[in-house]
């Protein structure tokens, strides 16, 4: 996907997100952040939004601390977070391709991991509000979720602070079933080595999770049931125990 898509992505996201916690209230639970209620997950996206214009605004060529969001709750809080969303898309689609600043996953530029970044951080937790309405998940378009999985297995899970380990190797198969895509993320006691193909030529696997993109790409993030698992389910529940990203 291109940066100008992701900026539109995540501009989307983030204005159902603001839509899904108005209307659950900010007191709702979240059931798929057990330990959140709607004003927690509010505050920490705003969070997340500032100090990713932060990095994009003052070219911050250093990591910084992410701040906890203000005590406001009800409708200034969501207020206070549609006005930082605002500030981050109008921020990406001012600043210049050749920006240098901080960034912390394989990207073209640290314009386009931003813009990455941010889409997919805004399109989970706006699962993450739709869930306190207590119906079905939105789900994105199949081409963000094939590229939301690229970035949680070739990019988060590449990095040494991934906790996907075992000390019996084996290899895990991620299938899309709506489109050619699939993932072989070899599993060992080291950082799991996750390539992308397609699907017809993927390789032998001990352990299978298939599914349509959209799904595949909440269920792996943890926001839905992993849908057909195939094989060695010991290295999808390995999956499910230890991929959270932090």
């Amino acid at each position: 996907m291109e940066t100008a898509e992701h900026i539109r992505a995540l501009d989307e996201e983030g204005r159902l997100l603001a839509t899904a916690a108005r209307k659950a209230g900010t007191d709702a639970e979240v059931p798929t952040c057990p330990e959140w209620r709607v004003r927690d997950l509010v505050r920490h996206t705003g969070a997340v939004h500032r100090w990713a214009t932060a990095f994009l605004a003052e070219g911050r060529s250093s990591p910084h601390p992410l701040e906890s969001g203000p005590d406001l709750d009800g409708d200034p809080l969501l207020t206070w977070f549609e006005t930082g969303h605002r500030r981050l898309v109008d921020t990406l689609r001012t600043t210049p391709a050749d920006v240098d600043c901080w960034s912390f996953l394989p990207a073209p530029s640290p314009l386009a991991f931003w813009a990455r970044r941010q889409a997919h951080e805004t399109s989970v937790h706006r699962a993450d509000a739709e869930s306190a309405l207590g119906g079905e998940l939105g789900e994105p378009s199949v081409d963000f979720a094939v590229d939301g999985i690229d970035e949680l297995l070739l990019g988060f899970h590449a990095r040494g602070r991934s906790r996907v380990r075992t000390g019996t190797p084996g290899v895990l198969r991620v299938r899309a079933t709506d489109t050619d895509a699939a993932w072989t993320v070899r599993l060992s006691s080291e950082p799991p080595v996750a390539e992308r193909a397609e699907a017809s030529t993927a390789g032998a696997a001990d352990c299978e999770i298939a599914g349509p993109a959209p799904r595949l790409y909440l269920s792996l993030w943890n926001r839905l049931p992993l849908p057909a698992v195939t094989g060695d389910s010991s290295l999808a529940e390995l999956w499910r125990q230890a991929s959270g990203v932090g």
